[in-house]
Protein backbone atom coordinates (compact mmCIF):
# COMPACT_ATOMS: atom_id res chain seq x y z
CA UNK A 1 0.00 0.00 0.00
CA UNK A 2 1.02 3.50 -0.96
CA UNK A 3 1.61 5.92 1.75
CA UNK A 4 0.96 9.50 1.68
CA UNK A 5 1.36 12.43 3.88
CA UNK A 6 -1.91 13.89 4.56
CA UNK A 7 -1.28 17.68 4.33
CA UNK A 8 2.29 17.01 5.01
CA UNK A 9 1.74 16.40 8.56
CA UNK A 10 -0.53 12.76 8.58
CA UNK A 11 0.97 9.46 7.45
CA UNK A 12 -1.83 7.08 6.09
CA UNK A 13 -2.70 4.71 3.43
CA UNK A 14 -3.18 6.47 -0.47
CA UNK A 15 -6.52 4.37 -0.27
CA UNK A 16 -9.73 5.59 1.96
CA UNK A 17 -12.20 3.31 3.19
CA UNK A 18 -15.32 5.29 2.78
CA UNK A 19 -17.87 4.24 5.06
CA UNK A 20 -20.60 6.35 3.67
CA UNK A 21 -23.16 3.06 2.67
CA UNK A 22 -22.07 0.38 5.47
CA UNK A 23 -25.72 1.35 7.46
CA UNK A 24 -27.32 -1.37 6.21
CA UNK A 25 -24.82 -4.25 6.84
CA UNK A 26 -24.41 -6.60 9.58
CA UNK A 27 -22.01 -5.62 12.14
CA UNK A 28 -20.13 -9.22 11.08
CA UNK A 29 -19.61 -8.25 7.48
CA UNK A 30 -18.52 -4.02 8.54
CA UNK A 31 -15.63 -6.11 10.92
CA UNK A 32 -14.70 -8.30 7.57
CA UNK A 33 -14.51 -5.34 5.43
CA UNK A 34 -12.60 -3.16 7.69
CA UNK A 35 -10.34 -6.69 8.49
CA UNK A 36 -9.65 -6.90 5.11
CA UNK A 37 -8.61 -2.64 4.39
CA UNK A 38 -6.33 -3.36 6.94
CA UNK A 39 -4.73 -6.48 5.95
CA UNK A 40 -4.30 -4.34 2.68
CA UNK A 41 -2.73 -1.69 3.97
CA UNK A 42 -6.10 0.61 4.38
CA UNK A 43 -5.75 2.10 7.44
CA UNK A 44 -8.01 5.86 6.66
CA UNK A 45 -11.78 5.24 7.20
CA UNK A 46 -14.21 7.96 6.40
CA UNK A 47 -17.31 8.70 7.95
CA UNK A 48 -19.96 11.76 7.91
CA UNK A 49 -22.32 12.46 10.51
CA UNK A 50 -25.02 12.04 7.79
CA UNK A 51 -23.95 9.04 6.99
CA UNK A 52 -26.54 5.82 7.56
CA UNK A 53 -29.30 8.52 8.42
CA UNK A 54 -28.10 10.06 11.34
CA UNK A 55 -25.02 8.53 11.93
CA UNK A 56 -26.35 4.91 11.07
CA UNK A 57 -22.78 4.39 9.30
CA UNK A 58 -20.91 5.45 12.10
CA UNK A 59 -22.73 3.53 15.10
CA UNK A 60 -22.25 -0.19 13.01
CA UNK A 61 -18.62 0.92 12.21
CA UNK A 62 -17.99 1.09 16.12
CA UNK A 63 -20.11 -1.67 16.78
CA UNK A 64 -18.12 -4.11 14.46
CA UNK A 65 -14.89 -2.63 15.52
CA UNK A 66 -15.23 -3.66 19.07
CA UNK A 67 -17.06 -6.86 18.58
CA UNK A 68 -13.79 -7.88 16.47
CA UNK A 69 -11.81 -6.53 19.07
CA UNK A 70 -9.81 -4.37 16.18
CA UNK A 71 -7.37 -1.74 18.17
CA UNK A 72 -7.94 1.89 18.02
CA UNK A 73 -4.93 2.83 16.92
CA UNK A 74 -4.47 1.46 13.76
CA UNK A 75 -7.67 3.13 12.11
CA UNK A 76 -7.24 6.56 11.12
CA UNK A 77 -10.50 8.05 11.24
CA UNK A 78 -12.03 10.82 9.83
CA UNK A 79 -15.49 12.69 9.87
CA UNK A 80 -17.84 15.35 8.96
CA UNK A 81 -20.06 17.67 9.61
CA UNK A 82 -22.47 20.70 8.54
CA UNK A 83 -25.11 19.04 6.62
CA UNK A 84 -29.17 19.78 7.76
CA UNK A 85 -32.29 19.08 6.32
CA UNK A 86 -32.57 21.89 4.08
CA UNK A 87 -29.09 23.99 4.69
CA UNK A 88 -25.75 23.81 5.99
CA UNK A 89 -24.66 24.53 9.76
CA UNK A 90 -21.23 25.82 10.16
CA UNK A 91 -22.12 27.76 13.67
CA UNK A 92 -20.16 27.08 16.70
CA UNK A 93 -23.10 25.41 18.54
CA UNK A 94 -23.65 22.96 15.75
CA UNK A 95 -20.11 22.00 15.54
CA UNK A 96 -19.36 21.56 18.73
CA UNK A 97 -22.68 19.22 19.16
CA UNK A 98 -21.63 17.51 16.24
CA UNK A 99 -18.18 16.54 17.13
CA UNK A 100 -19.77 14.84 20.04
CA UNK A 101 -22.18 13.30 19.12
CA UNK A 102 -19.58 11.59 16.15
CA UNK A 103 -17.20 10.00 18.95
CA UNK A 104 -20.14 9.04 21.14
CA UNK A 105 -21.08 7.26 17.93
CA UNK A 106 -18.00 6.30 17.22
CA UNK A 107 -17.16 4.73 20.32
CA UNK A 108 -13.57 7.11 20.53
CA UNK A 109 -12.39 9.87 22.38
CA UNK A 110 -10.94 11.75 19.11
CA UNK A 111 -11.24 11.66 15.16
CA UNK A 112 -7.55 12.05 13.48
CA UNK A 113 -9.62 14.63 10.81
CA UNK A 114 -13.01 16.55 11.56
CA UNK A 115 -14.12 18.02 8.61
CA UNK A 116 -16.60 20.75 7.32
CA UNK A 117 -19.08 18.84 4.79
CA UNK A 118 -20.02 21.35 1.89
CA UNK A 119 -19.75 25.26 2.39
CA UNK A 120 -22.24 27.07 4.63
CA UNK A 121 -22.94 30.80 3.17
CA UNK A 122 -23.72 32.06 6.06
CA UNK A 123 -20.34 30.88 7.60
CA UNK A 124 -19.21 33.01 10.39
CA UNK A 125 -15.14 31.97 10.00
CA UNK A 126 -14.68 33.40 13.90
CA UNK A 127 -16.79 30.83 15.04
CA UNK A 128 -15.66 28.29 13.35
CA UNK A 129 -11.81 29.08 14.65
CA UNK A 130 -13.53 29.30 18.06
CA UNK A 131 -14.88 25.57 17.74
CA UNK A 132 -12.14 24.23 16.33
CA UNK A 133 -9.61 25.83 18.96
CA UNK A 134 -11.96 24.09 21.62
CA UNK A 135 -12.10 21.04 20.16
CA UNK A 136 -8.31 21.03 19.51
CA UNK A 137 -7.71 21.98 23.02
CA UNK A 138 -9.64 19.43 24.69
CA UNK A 139 -8.20 16.32 22.00
CA UNK A 140 -10.99 15.68 20.16
CA UNK A 141 -9.59 16.20 17.07
CA UNK A 142 -5.88 16.28 16.13
CA UNK A 143 -6.44 17.87 12.27
CA UNK A 144 -9.15 19.60 10.52
CA UNK A 145 -10.47 19.50 6.89
CA UNK A 146 -12.96 21.18 4.16
CA UNK A 147 -14.94 19.22 1.27
CA UNK A 148 -15.89 20.29 -1.62
CA UNK A 149 -14.39 23.78 -0.70
CA UNK A 150 -13.12 26.89 -3.16
CA UNK A 151 -9.80 28.40 -2.80
CA UNK A 152 -11.36 31.38 -1.81
CA UNK A 153 -13.71 29.59 0.66
CA UNK A 154 -10.43 28.10 2.37
CA UNK A 155 -8.44 31.34 2.40
CA UNK A 156 -11.61 33.29 4.26
CA UNK A 157 -11.22 30.20 7.14
CA UNK A 158 -7.53 30.05 7.05
CA UNK A 159 -7.66 34.18 7.99
CA UNK A 160 -9.04 33.40 11.29
CA UNK A 161 -7.08 29.81 11.60
CA UNK A 162 -3.97 29.40 13.28
CA UNK A 163 -1.81 26.92 11.53
CA UNK A 164 -2.66 24.13 13.62
CA UNK A 165 -6.06 24.21 12.69
CA UNK A 166 -5.73 24.83 9.23
CA UNK A 167 -7.26 22.36 6.94
CA UNK A 168 -5.43 19.70 5.76
CA UNK A 169 -7.85 17.41 3.84
CA UNK A 170 -10.24 18.97 1.21
CA UNK A 171 -12.61 16.01 -0.49
CA UNK A 172 -13.69 16.91 -4.09
CA UNK A 173 -15.19 14.82 -6.55
CA UNK A 174 -12.74 13.31 -9.25
CA UNK A 175 -12.30 10.77 -11.74
CA UNK A 176 -11.63 10.14 -15.36
CA UNK A 177 -15.66 11.18 -16.14
CA UNK A 178 -15.55 13.99 -13.81
CA UNK A 179 -11.99 16.02 -14.25
CA UNK A 180 -13.21 19.41 -14.27
CA UNK A 181 -10.14 20.27 -11.38
CA UNK A 182 -7.92 19.70 -14.18
CA UNK A 183 -9.76 20.89 -17.17
CA UNK A 184 -9.29 24.41 -16.60
CA UNK A 185 -5.21 23.90 -16.24
CA UNK A 186 -5.22 22.07 -19.50
CA UNK A 187 -7.42 25.40 -21.10
CA UNK A 188 -5.74 28.09 -19.78
CA UNK A 189 -5.88 31.23 -22.29
CA UNK A 190 -8.61 29.56 -24.50
CA UNK A 191 -12.40 30.32 -24.66
CA UNK A 192 -13.60 27.29 -24.89
CA UNK A 193 -16.20 25.81 -22.28
CA UNK A 194 -13.38 23.69 -20.17
CA UNK A 195 -11.12 26.98 -20.07
CA UNK A 196 -13.63 27.76 -17.76
CA UNK A 197 -12.31 27.95 -14.06
CA UNK A 198 -15.12 27.11 -11.48
CA UNK A 199 -13.43 26.52 -8.52
CA UNK A 200 -10.67 29.20 -8.23
CA UNK A 201 -7.67 26.59 -9.19
CA UNK A 202 -8.39 24.18 -6.49
CA UNK A 203 -5.94 21.50 -7.63
CA UNK A 204 -2.88 24.42 -7.81
CA UNK A 205 -3.83 25.79 -4.55
CA UNK A 206 -4.57 22.69 -2.32
CA UNK A 207 -0.89 21.84 -3.72
CA UNK A 208 0.44 25.33 -2.74
CA UNK A 209 -1.13 25.05 0.87
CA UNK A 210 -0.21 21.54 1.52
CA UNK A 211 -3.93 20.19 1.30
CA UNK A 212 -4.68 16.61 0.57
CA UNK A 213 -7.40 16.35 -1.76
CA UNK A 214 -9.17 13.35 -1.46
CA UNK A 215 -11.10 12.11 -4.27
CA UNK A 216 -14.71 10.81 -3.30
CA UNK A 217 -16.98 8.87 -6.02
CA UNK A 218 -14.00 7.76 -7.77
CA UNK A 219 -16.41 5.55 -10.03
CA UNK A 220 -18.82 8.00 -10.33
CA UNK A 221 -19.91 10.31 -13.56
CA UNK A 222 -22.11 13.51 -13.15
CA UNK A 223 -24.08 14.21 -9.98
CA UNK A 224 -24.30 10.88 -8.71
CA UNK A 225 -25.88 10.24 -12.27
CA UNK A 226 -24.23 6.74 -12.51
CA UNK A 227 -21.26 4.34 -12.26
CA UNK A 228 -19.30 4.82 -15.78
CA UNK A 229 -17.48 1.35 -14.85
CA UNK A 230 -19.32 -0.99 -17.83
CA UNK A 231 -21.56 1.80 -18.82
CA UNK A 232 -22.30 2.26 -22.42
CA UNK A 233 -22.27 5.92 -21.92
CA UNK A 234 -18.47 5.45 -21.88
CA UNK A 235 -17.55 2.90 -23.78
CA UNK A 236 -14.47 3.68 -25.29
CA UNK A 237 -13.29 4.65 -21.33
CA UNK A 238 -14.28 1.04 -20.66
CA UNK A 239 -12.34 -0.42 -23.86
CA UNK A 240 -8.77 1.35 -22.82
CA UNK A 241 -9.47 0.22 -18.78
CA UNK A 242 -10.47 -3.71 -20.27
CA UNK A 243 -7.07 -3.38 -21.92
CA UNK A 244 -5.43 -1.79 -19.16
CA UNK A 245 -6.90 -4.37 -16.41
CA UNK A 246 -5.93 -7.28 -18.67
CA UNK A 247 -2.13 -6.13 -19.18
CA UNK A 248 -1.89 -6.01 -15.67
CA UNK A 249 -3.76 -8.52 -14.21
CA UNK A 250 -6.37 -6.23 -11.86
CA UNK A 251 -9.66 -5.34 -11.78
CA UNK A 252 -10.88 -2.32 -13.59
CA UNK A 253 -11.65 -0.48 -10.47
CA UNK A 254 -8.16 -1.00 -9.63
CA UNK A 255 -6.67 0.79 -12.81
CA UNK A 256 -9.32 3.81 -12.01
CA UNK A 257 -7.71 4.19 -8.98
CA UNK A 258 -4.18 3.86 -10.33
CA UNK A 259 -5.37 6.45 -12.72
CA UNK A 260 -6.20 8.83 -9.76
CA UNK A 261 -2.97 8.02 -7.35
CA UNK A 262 -0.85 8.67 -10.42
CA UNK A 263 -1.37 12.44 -10.34
CA UNK A 264 1.42 14.40 -8.93
CA UNK A 265 -0.90 15.74 -6.37
CA UNK A 266 -0.96 13.23 -4.42
CA UNK A 267 -4.64 12.68 -4.34
CA UNK A 268 -5.70 10.36 -1.81
CA UNK A 269 -8.96 7.83 -3.11
CA UNK A 270 -11.97 7.36 -1.24
CA UNK A 271 -14.03 3.87 -1.88
CA UNK A 272 -16.97 3.47 -0.62
CA UNK A 273 -17.71 -0.46 -1.79
CA UNK A 274 -18.95 -2.71 0.69
CA UNK A 275 -17.52 -5.68 -0.92
CA UNK A 276 -14.26 -6.67 0.90
CA UNK A 277 -13.61 -8.76 -2.07
CA UNK A 278 -13.90 -6.26 -4.47
CA UNK A 279 -11.54 -3.58 -1.99
CA UNK A 280 -8.67 -6.06 -1.96
CA UNK A 281 -9.15 -6.15 -5.51
CA UNK A 282 -9.12 -2.02 -5.63
CA UNK A 283 -6.00 -1.99 -3.43
CA UNK A 284 -3.54 -3.67 -6.35
CA UNK A 285 -3.99 -0.18 -7.74
CA UNK A 286 -0.55 0.36 -5.51
CA UNK A 287 1.18 -2.68 -6.88
CA UNK A 288 1.71 -1.11 -10.17
CA UNK A 289 3.28 2.28 -11.25
CA UNK A 290 0.96 3.72 -14.03
CA UNK A 291 2.73 5.45 -16.97
CA UNK A 292 2.28 9.03 -18.19
CA UNK A 293 1.08 7.69 -21.71
CA UNK A 294 -1.62 5.55 -20.18
CA UNK A 295 -2.64 8.07 -17.50
CA UNK A 296 -3.43 10.51 -20.82
CA UNK A 297 -4.78 7.75 -22.47
CA UNK A 298 -7.92 7.21 -19.91
CA UNK A 299 -8.34 10.96 -19.28
CA UNK A 300 -8.89 11.31 -23.76
CA UNK A 301 -10.86 7.45 -23.79
CA UNK A 302 -13.25 9.40 -21.05
CA UNK A 303 -14.19 11.96 -23.82
CA UNK A 304 -11.76 14.68 -22.44
CA UNK A 305 -10.36 16.63 -25.04
CA UNK A 306 -6.94 18.69 -25.25
CA UNK A 307 -6.52 21.86 -26.59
Amino acid sequence: MKKLKIGGKLEASAISMGCMRIASMDSKDVAALINAALENGVNFFDHADIYGGGGGSETIFAKAVKDAGIPREKMILQTKCGIKKGQFDFSKEHILVSVDNSLKRLGTDYVDVFMLHRPDTLVEPEEVAEAFSAIYKAGKAKYFGVSNHNSGQIRLLNKYLPAELRPITNQLQFSPAHTGMIDSGFNVNMVNSASVDHDGSILDFCRLEDITIQAWSPFVYGQFEGIFLESEKYAELNKVLDELAAEKNVSIEAITIAWILRHTAKIQAICGTTNAERLKGICKACSFEMSRDEWYRIYLAAGNKLP
